[in-house]
């Protein structure tokens, strides 16, 4: 990987191209088209899979949570068939940031975890698997599903590390500083033992 071989055209580009799949809010139609109502009427007000299902139904959780992931995935593999790595780790940055500030819903939108998730299988698969087995993991254990997010996040950049990927790790950390952002509420109740388990009310 070179230094940066990318124009100023390139990195616009590939940050438009991830931005605007990133974008996409995949929880906010699914259950629209499902008759569900406005997903940001209920519980946290997020466009994610954890919010979508408080609506009761796991279809469309298990399919926002896909489609988040596959739109980080598909931003990161287009950027690299275009424009190498570099390109790569902006659209995946872009994706992250496009479904959490969506110019569809007035800058507003989720907390990027499904989307973080699609990029690192994007990326470096080997660090996606090990984020998603991290999250499965936490998930269960405690069912908390932000605790299992930080987890998986706080771990991805250590899990590049340990393959040898210096560039990768240390992109990796920006998300996972992203991921964390995003999730500062979170973590306050997480702190104070307030926040609500999988399949709860809340944010």
């Amino acid at each position: 990987m070179t230094a940066f071989a990318l124009s100023w055209s390139d990195v616009f580009q590939s940050a438009a191209i991830g931005y605007l799949l990133g974008s996409i809010p995949f929880g906010f139609l699914i259950t629209r088209l499902a008759g569900l109502g406005d997903v940001r009427m209920i519980g946290s007000g997020n466009i994610g899979a954890t919010n979508v299902l408080r609506t009761g139904k796991k279809w469309a959780a298990a399919l926002t949570l896909l489609l988040d992931a596959a739109k980080g995935a598909g931003a990161v593999l287009a950027a690299r068939s275009l424009w190498g790595a570099e390109g790569a780790m902006i659209a995946a940055l872009a994706a992250v940031l496009g479904h959490v500030f969506s110019v569809w819903l007035g800058f507003k939108g989720g907390k990027g975890v499904a989307t973080f998730i699609g990029v690192m299988l994007g990326l470096f698969w080997p660090t996606g698997l090990l984020a998603v087995a991290t999250w499965l993991f936490v998930a269960w254990l405690f069912r908390i599903s932000s605790l299992s997010a930080l987890v998986a996040a706080a771990l991805a950049p250590a899990y590049t590390m340990a393959f040898g990927n210096l560039p990768y790790a240390l992109f990796t950390l920006v998300l996972t500083i992203v991921i964390f952002l995003t999730h500062h509420d979170n973590i306050y109740r997480l702190w104070h033992g307030k926040e609500p388990r999988i399949g709860a009310g809340g944010t």
